[in-house]
């Protein structure tokens, strides 16, 4: 099958794309650009087991799974729409690194960044994840060196990224300058585009607060209207905006009904100078118009490619047209690149001994998938996972919590059942200790309250034996009926004191559970994914248990 044959079998898996701007104001004399576009690849070279999963063409009140992504399927297709268009650029909006697969997280995602790099892209907004090790490891991504404490482990000395982060909104605050800069300009045939390139303003409440020290994230609409300004004096008026924040739309891949979230207010809120907004973090798949611009976002671990067509108007260098389609990245269809697969393959084989050691086995899927309580059978696994490995003693554990965040993936039932601990890794990629500490029963109600500090609640997994039930009915602060607070079947009393196991994600505070920070007594154990393959080990075989310890009334 030729480039062009393939090319025109994925176009035709996707539907047609938005165009905000009405032919008539079209120029007879136009400059094309296309804009490849991704965000949230989270180190997946290799295909993710779940595919994409996308309305079935038979009923569209169903769901389908395709099988897509994959860093060698995604160069192929990336090459082949480079070839049709010579003013063609490659971007991302982030997160390209961070809660990772094992073949690149064993290894500092140094093989991502490599991946990336000979892919051709070109720029990138800085995500929350790309802090998961820390500003210095980012700066490292960037400018390359071996890892300070485990030097070179690769087949390779690593070089670093050969395209560039940008971080408009991302201060330092002792100098007052940018972490990376703020933005980009490239110019095609004699018109210049700027990218600018934005973190999401909420990365200190969802990263390690060890990890952003001396960093600020400013607010992001704030942030690209005070550029507008500087860029429109250097007789720029194309703007694409790459920012690591996103919305929830209700339909599918190629498609933008009933948008919600951030990223509505944020697009509603930019100047208008700005023309194209290429989303992420929230992992949806969108191609929207919002405020009469494209807003896109091309769902996660590389299963879609969004791209983008603009004509320009070489006398006012402004957009006339914009049109964009999200294409599957179907392993399928499309060949894989050899050039990916040399650059993989030797890390497949460092990494082979420890990812396909059997760790056990399961009867079927366990899904991370929350209930309308919050509760999951893999959530319920993982708390009762880590409670088992710090249990026992006058010091040991009665309570574990896992937050749903740090669950990435699906345990998936395939063939004997057998798991791997590179799938164990692949739901716990984070490497997050284990802490107990010390809480009362009044501060654990507090906890339970924080859920839902940010509006959108964040619901905590927890170990058997606690239970509780919320009401959605009830105003912040009031949504946990205290009298329903139980462990053991006993009532959880406000003086009484507690033990209790989370990882150090949250024993810092993070996802904005403060109340960890005040508890006393703090003993480290093991990390969160041993907890779970010797839990994994003891357990075997593992089955889908009930959904009972969370009850949502209303």
């Amino acid at each position: 099958m030729n480039s062009a044959t393939r090319i025109a079998l994925v176009v035709a898996t996707a539907l047609i794309g938005f165009s905000p701007w009405p032919a008539a104001t079209q120029s007879n004399v136009t400059v094309e650009v296309t804009i490849l576009a991704i965000n949230d690849f989270h180190g997946n070279l290799m295909p993710p087991a779940s595919g994409l999963r996308i309305a079935d063409p038979n009923d569209g009140g169903k769901k389908i799974a395709v099988p897509a992504g994959g860093a060698e399927h995604m160069a192929t297709l990336v090459k082949d729409l480079h070839k049709q268009q010579k003013n063609t650029i490659f971007v991302a909006a982030g997160d390209l690194i961070g809660a990772s697969p094992l073949l690149s997280a064993l290894f500092h995602d140094e093989p991502t960044i490599e991946s990336l790099s000979i892919m051709g892209l070109a720029l990138s907004a800085v995500g929350n994840h790309e802090f998961d090790e820390g500003r210095d490891e980012l700066l490292r991504m960037q400018n390359g060196g071996c890892h300070p404490g485990k030097g070179c482990q690769g087949p390779r000395p690593f070089a670093g990224a050969k395209f560039r982060y940008l971080a408009a909104s991302t201060v330092e605050t002792r100098t007052g300058a940018t972490l990376f800069p703020a933005y980009d300009i490239r110019e095609f045939d004699g018109i210049p585009v700027a990218f600018i390139g934005l973190t999401l303003k909420g990365t200190p409440d969802i990263v390690m607060p060890s990890a952003v020290p001396g960093l600020e994230f400013r607010d992001e609409v704030e942030t690209v209207n005070m550029l507008v300004p500087q860029l429109r004096e250097r007789g720029i008026e194309t703007i694409v905006v790459l920012i690591h924040e996103g919305g929830f739309p209700t339909g599918d891949y190629n498609e933008c009904p009933n948008i919600s979230g951030p990223i509505v207010d944020i697009v509603n809120r930019f100047d208008k100078a700005v023309d194209v907004v290429i989303s992420g973090h929230t992992h949806q798949a969108y191609n929207c118009v919002i405020d009469g611009r494209l807003v896109t976002s091309a769902d996660k671990y590389g299963t879609l490619l969004t791209k983008i067509d603009l004509k320009l108007d070489p006398r006012t260098r402004d957009v006339v047209s914009a049109h964009a389609n999200n294409l599957i990245v179907r392993t399928d269809i499309l060949a894989k690149d050899p050039e990916q697969t040399a650059l993989i393959a030797p890390y497949q084989e460092l990494v082979k001994p420890l990812a396909n050691r059997v760790v056990g086995v399961v009867t079927a899927t366990l899904s991370a998938r929350a209930n309308g309580a919050g509760e999951s059978v893999l959530g319920n696994i993982v708390a009762d996972a880590q409670l088992a490995a710090t249990t026992g003693g006058p010091d040991g554990a009665v309570i574990a919590f896992t937050n749903p965040g740090g669950i990435r993936t699906d345990i998936e039932r395939r063939g004997n059942g057998e798991v791997t601990y590179a799938e164990l890794f692949a739901c716990q990629p984070f490497g997050n200790q284990l802490v107990t500490l010390t809480l009362s029963g009044n501060q654990i109600k507090q906890l339970l309250e924080q859920q839902w500090r940010r509006g959108s609640p964040v619901i905590m997994h927890a170990s058997r034996g606690f239970a509780y039930a919320w009401d959605s009915a009830q105003p912040l602060g009031e949504k946990v009926v205290s009298e329903s607070i139980l462990l053991n079947g006993k009532r959880i009393e406000p003086d009484d004191r507690f033990r209790v196991t989370v990882n150090s994600f949250l024993a810092a505070g993070g996802d904005g559970f403060s109340i960890f920070r005040a508890g006393t007594n703090r003993q480290f154990g093991v990390f969160d994914v041993q907890a779970l393959d010797s839990y994994f080990g003891r357990h075997s075989p593992l089955s889908p248990g009930p959904l009972d310890r969370i009850r949502r009334l209303n």
